[in-house]
């Protein structure tokens, strides 16, 4: 088959098979007139570069593979130099995933600290929270941990739901001691998983969007959303900004001020609802499906 067969039956370009033939991994034949000829083998050998090099293997590592394609073997992973390659990959990638994880976890520091030298101010001392109903919520704007900028007084149209709670903890680190002697504080590690479950509900009752709100860092709740699948973004309040700008109530805990839970229903950019206190916090992703539900009817 000529050049252009080939382009069109693996999907790739004319370009990139006459840079396979000048390493020599698929190399044609040359007929009297000039035109290039490939045997139907070679369907085979460009469609294993093209799947090795979405694995992250490079050019010249898919050499053993499609050699071997070409000495007439059924499997192109049976040779060692195919064992060995895929492990020198795997190697190459984890010391890669090691290295942008640091990286990513030194940018979640330094993202706390800049939004942390924005708020001058402590949070004000909390008055009843339900006074904030009907109030426009404040230009407050955060970074989420999908990397998207939020700012809670420019939400957009519809409702959102903006539940705030105190904090998460990781697999196999203890939460503080004195938390146990804090009401209300126990329960909130659990909490957005608990709106996971219940999102696509809360969305179908009218929520245009969904936010979880503490006073943790980018790195923690970022760790959280990927351990627990969450299908919405977290925003990290460290400086609590938030509880400065409209007075929601906190609690220290050794040497952390954390928020009381509560949730927020933002209607325009306007408070329409508010939740608190939380009492039982494990059926609330249930007491705000059926406020919206009703709200909705």
């Amino acid at each position: 088959m000529r050049v252009g067969e080939l382009a069109r039956r693996t999907g790739t370009t004319i370009r990139a098979l006459r840079y396979y033939e000048s390493v020599g991994l698929v190399v044609p034949r040359r007929l009297g007139n000039g035109y290039r000829e490939y045997d139907p083998i070679a369907v085979r050998m460009v469609a294993q570069i093209r799947e090795l090099m979405t694995l992250g293997l490079s050019v010249e590592e898919t050499r053993p593979f499609v050699e071997s394609i070409a000495a007439g073997s059924d499997d192109a992973d049976v040779c060692a130099a195919a064992v060995a390659t895929y492990r020198g990959t795997i190697t190459a990638l984890q010391e890669r995933i090691g290295k942008l994880t640091a990286q990513r976890d030194a940018l979640d520091a330094r993202l706390d600290a800049a939004a942390g030298r924005v708020v001058t101010s402590g949070p004000a001392p909390a008055a009843d929270p339900h006074r904030l109903v009907g109030r426009t919520l404040p230009r407050t704007s955060f970074y989420a941990t999908d990397g998207r900028p939020v700012d809670l007084g420019a939400l957009g149209r519809g409702r959102s739901v903006i539940f705030v709670y105190p904090l998460t903890g990781r697999p196999g680190v203890d939460l503080p001691n004195s938390l146990l002697e804090v009401h209300g504080a126990l329960g909130g590690t659990e909490q957005p998983a608990w709106f996971r479950d219940q999102h696509a509900e809360i969305r179908a009752a009218g929520a245009e969007r969904v936010y979880g709100l503490s006073a943790q860092s980018t790195g923690y709740q970022r760790e959280l959303v990927h351990r627990l699948r969450l299908p919405y973004p977290l925003i990290p309040d460290p400086r609590l900004t938030l509880a400065a700008a409209l007075g929601l109530p906190t609690f220290t805990a050794g040497d952390m001020t954390l928020y009381e839970r509560l949730t927020l229903i933002v209607a325009d950019d306007v408070i329409e609802h508010l939740f608190h206190p939380i009492l039982r916090p494990a059926s609330h992703a249930l007491d705000v499906l059926r406020w919206l539900t009703k709200k909705r009817g």
